[in-house]
């Protein structure tokens, strides 16, 4: 691969990464920030990591420093919000409303549900990711991620019915 190809797939990497990270809750700059040291850091390794597991590794990555700046602005006091996903397309300002309402509700039943199970719920709902494009970011076997999945499913059914409060 030569080094134009391989700086347009890094970038629809950073790309990825950056979606995944605002609908985990970073704010759009602090996303674009984490996703540029990232890269930077992932053109440092380039060659010391398994080409197999680079792209899951540059999410490791970018997970760890979004949770970092998380946990320095929870020290400092400051509150995190998570940013609404903003919709693309033509909408009426009903729809639209409807759209960021719901939006609202379902993160904030994400938000009762362990962490983990949350991660894998963005994926595979928000990013419309396959088990095994989850399984590959995230270094796990494909029937794990399965596994997981449908526990996750569950979770978070008996919170949207009011059986549990995690």
């Amino acid at each position: 691969m030569n080094d134009d190809a391989f700086i347009r797939q890094l970038l629809g990497k950073g790309t990825t990464i950056q979606r995944y990270l605002i609908r985990i809750g970073a704010r759009p700059p602090d996303a674009e920030e984490i996703v540029q040291d990232t890269l930077l850091q992932g053109l440092g390794h380039v060659e010391s990591i398994d080409p197999e597991k680079f792209t899951s590794w540059l999410f490791k990555v970018a997970t760890n420093k979004y949770y970092d700046l998380y946990r320095k602005e929870i020290k400092r006091g400051k509150s995190v919000p998570i940013e609404t996903v903003s919709l693309h397309g033509e909408y009426s300002p009903e729809d639209d409303y409807l759209k960021k309402e719901k939006s609202r509700e379902i993160r904030a039943l994400l938000d009762q549900i362990p962490h983990k199970y949350k991660q894998l719920l963005i994926m595979k709902y928000e990013m419309d990711l396959s088990y095994d494009e989850i399984g590959r970011l995230m270094n796990v076997k494909t029937e794990r991620i399965k596994t997981e999945l449908y526990r996750a499913r569950k979770v978070f059914k008996k919170i949207v019915e009011g059986d549990i409060r995690i």
